[in-house]
């Protein structure tokens, strides 16, 4: 499948989540996700939205209930939908924040680590995230459309930068 044949218009998530990054001198706060979908994987700490919470807020509980550590006034950079084939349709709101309170630690969902910003391990995280993820450490806002064959098949992307975002 190539991206003109995948149909975005028609396309409905099915699962809303969101990420949040934690960027604090010239350092990453990333995590190896041990329970969900992306298991195995580095990413940041994120999660689906509950009935009744914004965003923000599922993003800051989020990062308490994985990595034990409270965001300080997060910023929505992103927007990412995901068509995974044999898997969820995703829509996820992407937060960065520069400084938080408490202390990193494991936890059953995942072990969190910092990576230096210049050495991130694309190699052990999904796909897209080498094509976002360097935009939001510079600051910048993106949307991006991705569609995977499966977890680890991207077959078709879609990404601008500097662009204005839903609240």
């Amino acid at each position: 499948m190539t991206q003109t044949e995948f149909d975005w218009e028609a396309w409905q998530p099915n699962m809303f989540a969101v990420l949040m990054f934690i960027v604090k001198d010239g350092q990453v706060l990333l995590i190896e996700k041990l329970t969900g979908l992306g298991q195995g994987k580095v990413n940041a700490p994120g999660g689906k939205i509950e009935p009744g919470e914004t965003a923000m807020q599922a993003a800051i509980r989020e990062t308490q209930e994985e990595v034990c550590i409270a965001p300080i006034n997060p910023i929505k950079r992103g927007e990412l939908s995901f068509a995974i084939g044999g898997g969820p349709q995703l829509y996820c709101q992407v937060f960065m924040a520069d400084d938080f309170t408490g202390e990193p630690k494991a936890t059953r969902e995942a072990n969190p680590f910092w990576s230096a910003i210049d050495s991130i391990p694309f190699d052990r995280m999904w796909e897209d995230d080498q094509f976002w993820l360097p935009g939001l450490i510079n600051g910048q806002t993106f949307s991006g459309k991705f569609v995977f064959e499966d977890e680890d098949t991207l077959i078709s992307k879609e990404l601008h930068f500097d662009v204005t975002l839903k609240s």
